[in-house]
């Protein structure tokens, strides 16, 4: 048979859409092309096909060959179809039968010796040859990123002619089971080595229960940074599916995916320099910002007002929709970005407003053109705003007995249960209706809310934000109702936006 027709995979934002590899071998001189919108890392995979398949003792065809990659409109890159391109060659060229060629996709780069080299995106590929009921055979190096998706078919390989022996029956390959055992608990920051800042604990303990964002104002050494880095040890453990999107986000980026972090929350700080590409990400072939690479977990911002504002003002749309669209002229791409926001600043520029020692000598038209470089709309999506004040001498000395990160995780992973059994979801997610529905007040806590909101010059959303907070304290406390002392509690964790813009 002259024509041979083998499955692989694109990548298409943290899709892997289906490529059907049609190779066609004809008389006429010796030629290889590859049509079908490929870029230049695939065009060059003809020359890295025939070294490999010259150096595993087969025969490269002296004769006209056409490669099509359908759809052609889909554009591909990377070296991910070469080793469908040399079955197909083989195939085509009648040097190997694979008679159940329709039950399998293939994935791998290959080397000049015929080995095969690991490629981004192996668990997108899984899950969407899980979802085809086909058999994945895909290189080694991939193998436990793969097995990460239950119940796929799979087989990896090292080498091109153990492909080739397994797809003729002579020498088939182990299935791949790769068990789930993978330790999911890692040694975390732990809380307990915060001393006092016990309304700032208490906030994070509050931020990690409903998964609300969370701004620090404080002079520089107080510990904010300390007890951001504190807050994947007190969230809740993943579920499978938050930890496979969040894996598969990682899996298709430049860093890869690493297996030792599976099921932990991701915790990313990008640098006060980063562009708005880097945070959102883009390219002419769009990859996954900091803001998807943080998807279910923390994007941790330090020194928030020395990013600049157009960086900052691209947070608005993730922080609402969870979801991040890149679109360019010759491609769309979607990621996820549902992340929580942890920010960090100072008080002023030179980061020592209200020190008794009187260490400022901002004045206050300095200090209000800090504090504007964040936007009223961006802060107005910050669920709460705290004070990190610094600690006295006597403070830091006496010995640590705060609470530890593991007792607090306990209370957090209650009060999420309460969340996801009431809606389904985090209350930092619930809409207009069900805040309706789950945030009732009675008619003096009503009337309390009011007045705070008119009085704080407050806005809408920030009234909702306001009863999730409450909601979320409520469910601290494993109470049904929210009672007056959860709404003050909520009601002060907002106080600071205000002075903000003041």
């Amino acid at each position: 048979m002259s024509l041979a027709i083998v499955y692989s995979r694109a990548a298409a934002g943290i899709a892997a859409p289906l490529v059907r590899v049609e190779v066609h071998i004809s008389n006429g001189l010796p030629s290889l092309s590859i049509v079908g919108l490929a870029e230049t890392e695939v065009r060059e995979s003809k020359d890295r096909v025939r070294s490999a398949i010259l150096n595993s003792r087969y025969e490269f065809p002296a004769r006209r060959i056409t490669i099509n990659l359908a759809p052609a409109d889909l554009p591909k890159q990377g070296g991910r179809f070469d080793l469908a391109i040399a079955l197909g060659i083989l195939i085509a060229s009648g040097q190997l039968e694979a008679p159940q060629l329709g039950d399998y996709e293939f994935c791998g780069e290959l080397a000049l010796t015929g080995e095969l080299r690991p490629v981004h995106g192996a668990l997108p590929i899984a899950l969407a040859t899980r979802e085809a009921s086909r058999t994945l055979i895909l290189p080694l190096d991939n193998a436990t990123e793969a097995g990460l998706i239950r119940d796929v078919r799979q087989h990896a390989a090292r080498h091109l002619l153990e492909v080739c022996a397994h797809l003729n029956g002579s020498e088939p390959l182990a299935t791949t089971d790769m068990p789930l055992n993978l330790d999911s608990r890692i040694l975390q920051d732990d809380l307990s080595d915060v001393r006092a800042q016990h309304h700032a604990r208490r906030a994070l303990e509050i931020a990690a229960a409903g998964g609300h964002s969370l701004l620090m104002i404080g002079p520089p050494g107080t510990g904010k940074t300390m007890l951001a880095r504190r807050l994947p040890g007190i969230l809740p453990e993943m579920s499978d599916l938050e930890a496979l999107e969040s894996a598969a986000v990682l899996s298709i980026s430049a860093q890869g995916f690493d297996k030792s972090l599976w099921r932990h929350r991701p915790f990313r700080a990008p640098h006060h320099t980063a562009s708005a590409v880097a945070l959102v990400g883009g390219g002419s072939q769009p990859r996954p910002g900091e803001v998807s690479l943080a998807h279910h977990g923390i994007l941790f911002l330090d020194e928030l007002p020395e990013f600049e504002r157009r960086v900052l003002e691209v947070l608005r749309e993730p922080l609402e929709s969870g979801q991040i669209s890149i679109s360019r002229a010759a491609r769309q791409a979607e990621f996820p970005a549902r992340f929580q926001l942890i920010a960090a600043m100072n008080p002023c520029p030179c980061g020592y407003l209200g020190d008794p020692g009187g260490r400022c000598h901002c004045s206050s038209e300095q200090v209000l053109r800090y504090r504007s470089r964040i936007s009223g709309p961006l802060l107005d999506r910050i669920d709460m705003h705290i004070e990190v004040p610094r600690l006295k001498q006597a403070q830091l000395h006496r010995p640590c007995q705060s609470e530890d990160s593991a007792s607090v995780r306990q209370r957090v992973t209650l009060a999420r249960q309460r969340q996801l059994s009431r809606s389904g979801r985090a209350n930092h997610l619930l809409s207009n209706s069900e805040i309706e529905q789950y945030c009732q007040l009675d008619t003096s806590d009503a009337q309390m809310l009011e007045q705070a909101i008119e009085k704080l010059g407050l806005s809408a959303r920030a009234w909702h934000r306001i009863l999730k907070l409450a909601r979320t304290i409520a469910d601290l406390d494993q109470a049904d109702q929210i009672s007056t002392a959860h709404l003050q509690e909520a009601i002060g964790l907002r106080r600071l936006d205000r002075a903000l813009g003041h």
